[in-house]
Formats: structure tokens, C-alpha cells, sequence
């Protein structure tokens, strides 16, 4: 591996004029692995020297070390490069390494001073005069060389505008995503994810300032994860991953240091997302469902859990855009929609159709057909679906939440209820809600499985 970085980071160097320096997964420099244009070696004697003191770590001894090391570690963070820069202008960008998804090492580049820098600035550039640019020297180099022989040295770099940077930059990144091995490019993984972070801290923010420390926090909100899933089923997947990312940024802001917390609301989102692909009964949803939960269980951060539910999100919109080539799939979405906007009042067969441009026995039957079970349970499912989530999240009555769901009565809707589920509803709500409170994390997949089923 090391012969192969040093093969291509010779190519990279005589394209482009950079010298470059190779870390391990330690983040300490190769030996031998330092481009012949060296930075310290040029400018600073004395931080070579200070990597010769007898009895001490070279790397701590080095006063750039830090400085390179939380670079690295920061785009280690992001997955992608980072640029940056030391007190004297000098540009540096480095790319993480990684294989099967664990950091191996950094590349680094370097070899010119910042385009910003005035040349009578006092970073010690070429051509600088002042008494604070010999001042400058004769700090970062121990008194070893003096001020006019700093600025010759100095003079020797050239100096690159920011596009010139950011494409060295982002041709060092290509080097080591050239290097870096596993199933899936782990560059784009943690990018991806750093740009969710980003949304979803924003949305954050936004709450921090509607609701100040001391005010009454927000709750759960049910209706905009009503109209989550509303969106996938219109197949409305942008709609769909921004109303995601503001359902988890108001988990995360009521529930700080809570993970175990979100990460059940999580899996109860994934079932409910199960049962939102393409349409309910059609083959595929229970993988769906068994996979995405083992992944959601698995997660570790709040990062992996977002990443996840994107692409959950990202699949089941793949599957709803290839359920519209089906024939009748404008009618039927055209149903769909009017049913997720009125399934909670009664609606009849014929009301339905005349949204489809169909006659009521033909929209049956076509129903049934692409759809994978009749009219008539395809509703209760539904009205079952917001039942369960009132009996979890709100203090109504059985009978209330009855009405609410479009249940003749609370006899019809205990029945009706306990067909799709298992559960009365009084023993749905005594188990549900004593699980998201109560339950330990030991058990946490058994006993949500076991309420679900």
C-alpha cells in the first residue's frame, strides 16, 4: 500500500507542483514519505531540529503537528478535503484514506503561500520590511535565521488564488479515493452525512430561537409525520426527506442526550414507512421492514440514524417512481391522494372513483388488483395507523379517538383495531406507552416487535 501511495503521490507532485507529506492511521508521517519541497524544511530549520530532541516525540516536539493533525481529523470528519493554513500563510489540504469504512490514513498537500497575503503583511512574506515580519521569524524559528534570510526563503514558494487551492485540493481528494477500498465509497458516505448535519442544525437553530431556554418544549408532532408519509405515498420524495429531516431536528432538540429515545421514535417511523412502500400488501415490504429495523438498531449516532432514514426514504421513492409505470397508476395516485387527505371523515366507493375518472365497480376491482387488498381494509388500515399513534401520543378517550378515525363506534373500532393489530386498544395504549418511557435498552427490539406485530 505504502509503495502504491508513494507511486501515485509522485505523479500527483509532478502535475502540479506540490509537495505533499503521507500519515498513517496514527496520523503520524511515513517515514520517507515527505515530498522533496518540504515547508518546514525550507522555511523553519528549527522545527527539524526540534524533532531531534533527544528523549522526546518528535511529532510533539513539531509545532505544526497539532495544526495538521486537527486538519486531518477534520476531514476525517467530513470525508472529503480540508484546506487550511498556518500563522506564516502557508496553504495546506489533506484527504482522509479509508478501508471497509475505517480511517488508514491522510494525504497532505502543500507548496505555496496564501493568494490573500499582502507582501508586506506580517506573515513573513517575500518582500516584507516591518519590524513585526522580522519579529515573526525570529519566533517561528528559534532565532536560526535571520529576518532577510527568512523573506528569501519565503520567496522561493508560489503563491495560489483560492480556485488554484481548491483544485489541488480536490485532486489530492481523488488520490485518496483512488487509495481507499470497501463495498461503498466511505468519502461519499460521511459527505452525505455532513450535509444532513448541516440541514438538520439549522432546523435546530430555528427552534432554539422559537422556543428559548425555560419555554415549554414542542411535542411530538404527529401531524407533520402524517404528512411524511402522505408525501412518499404522492411520491413527493423532496417534500418527503425535508419534512424527515424537521421531524428529526425537533427529536433532537427535545430529547438531548436521549439516542436510545430517538432511536425508537426511528424504528417506529421505519414501520410505518414499511407499510408506506409502493402500497400496503405488494411484495417487498416486509424486507423492507426487517432490514431497515436491524439498521436503525444498529446505528450508533445520531449521523448513521439520519444517513438511514434518507436512504429508506431514497428506496421506497425508487420503488413508488417504478409502481407509476403500472397501468391506471395516474387514476390510482390520483385516489390515493384524495383518500390520505379524507380517510378520517366517511367517504364512500363512488366518491373515490369519480376522483379516478373510473366507474365504482372497475376502480374496485383495478384496486384490488394493484394494490394488494380491497377498498374497504385498505381504510380501516389507515384509520387503524392513526389510531394507534393517538393512543400512544394523547390523552383522548377510546371513544374520541373513535370519531377521530372514523370508527362507527367504539365497539366496531376495539374490533376493527384488534384485527389489524393483535391488541385491544386499552392494551395497545397500557403496553405501548409504558414502552417508550419504560423499557430498557436490553430489550428495547423484542418488546417493540412484539407491540408491532
Amino acid at each position: 500500500m505504502k509503495n502504491e501511495t508513494l507511486k501515485i503521490m509522485s505523479v500527483y507532485t509532478q502535475a502540479t507542483g506540490s509537495s505533499y507529506c503521507i500519515y498513517d492511521h496514527n496520523y503520524k508521517p511515513l517515514p520517507g514519505t515527505i515530498g522533496e519541497f518540504d515547508i518546514e524544511n525550507t522555511v523553519c530549520p528549527c522545527c527539524v531540529k526540534f524533532r531531534a530532541v533527544a528523549g522526546s516525540d518528535p511529532l510533539e516536539a513539531y509545532p505544526c503537528h497539532e495544526m495538521h493533525l486537527n486538519a486531518i481529523r477534520e476531514a476525517n470528519r467530513r470525508g472529503g478535503s480540508h484546506v487550511y493554513q498556518c500563522e506564516l500563510g502557508f496553504v495546506f489540504w489533506t484527504s482522509p484514506i479509508y478501508t471497509e469504512g475505517s480511517f488508514t490514513g491522510a494525504l497532505r498537500g502543500s507548496g505555496f503561500l496564501s493568494d490573500e497575503q499582502n507582501a508586506g503583511g506580517d506573515h513573513g512574506s517575500a518582500g516584507s520590511g516591518s519590524a513585526e515580519s522580522g519579529e515573526k521569524s525570529a519566533v517561528m524559528c528559534n532565532g536560526e535565521i535571520s529576518a532577510d534570510e527568512f523573506r528569501r526563503r519565503i520567496a522561493v514558494f508560489p503563491r495560489g488564488d483560492n480556485e488554484k487551492i481548491k483544485s489541488l485540493a480536490e485532486m489530492l481528494l481523488l488520490c485518496a479515493e483512488s487509495l481507499s477500498s470497501g463495498s461503498e465509497d466511505y468519502h461519499e458516505i460521511l459527505r452525505r452525512r455532513a450535509e444532513q448535519q448541516q440541514i438538520i442544525a439549522a432546523l435546530i437553530g430555528e427552534l432554539q430561537e422559537k422556543y428559548p431556554a425555560g419555554s415549554t418544549m414542542p411535542g411530538y408532532p404527529l401531524e407533520k409525520e402524517r404528512g411524511f408519509i402522505a408525501a412518499l405515498r404522492r411520491g413527493d420524495s423532496k417534500s418527503a426527506a425535508q419534512i424527515l429531516n424537521e421531524l428529526l431536528a425537533i427529536l433532537i432538540f427535545t430529547n438531548p442526550g436521549h439516542f436510545r429515545y430517538i432511536q425508537l421514535r426511528a424504528t417506529e417511523l421505519v414501520v410505518l414507512l414499511s407499510r408506506a412502500e409502493i402500497s400496503p400488501g405488494r411484495s417487498g415490504n416486509l424486507s423492507l421492514e426487517t432490514n431497515s429495523f436491524k439498521h436503525v438498531q444498529e446505528a450508533k449516532t445520531i449521523e448513521e440514524l439520519t444517513d438511514i432514514l434518507h436512504i429508506i426514504v431514497e428506496r421506497i421513492s425508487g420503488l413508488i417512481s417504478s409502481f407509476q409505470g403500472i397501468p391506471h397508476a395516474a387514476a390510482l395516485r390520483k385516489a390515493e391522494h384524495f383518500i390520505m387527505e379524507n380517510y378520517t371523515r366517511k367517504v364512500s366507493l363512488q366518491e373515490i372513483a369519480d376522483i379516478a375518472g373510473l366507474s365504482a365497480p372497475y376502480f374496485s376491482t383495478i384496486f384490488k388488483e394493484e394494490m394488494g387488498e380491497n377498498l374497504s381494509k385498505y381504510l380501516n388500515r389507515l384509520r387503524v395507523e392513526r389510531a394507534s399513534r393517538l393512543l400512544l401520543e394523547t390523552d383522548m378517550s377510546l371513544s374520541e379517538i373513535a370519531g377521530a378515525c372514523c370508527f362507527e363506534d367504539q365497539s366496531w373500532f376495539s374490533k376493527i383495531f384488534k384485527a389489524f393489530t393483535g391488541f385491544s386498544p386499552g392494551r395497545y395504549r397500557n403496553q405501548g406507552g409504558g414502552m417508550v418511557r419504560e423499557i430498557s435498552e436490553s430489550n428495547l427490539s423484542e418488546e417493540f416487535l412484539k407491540t408491532m406485530k
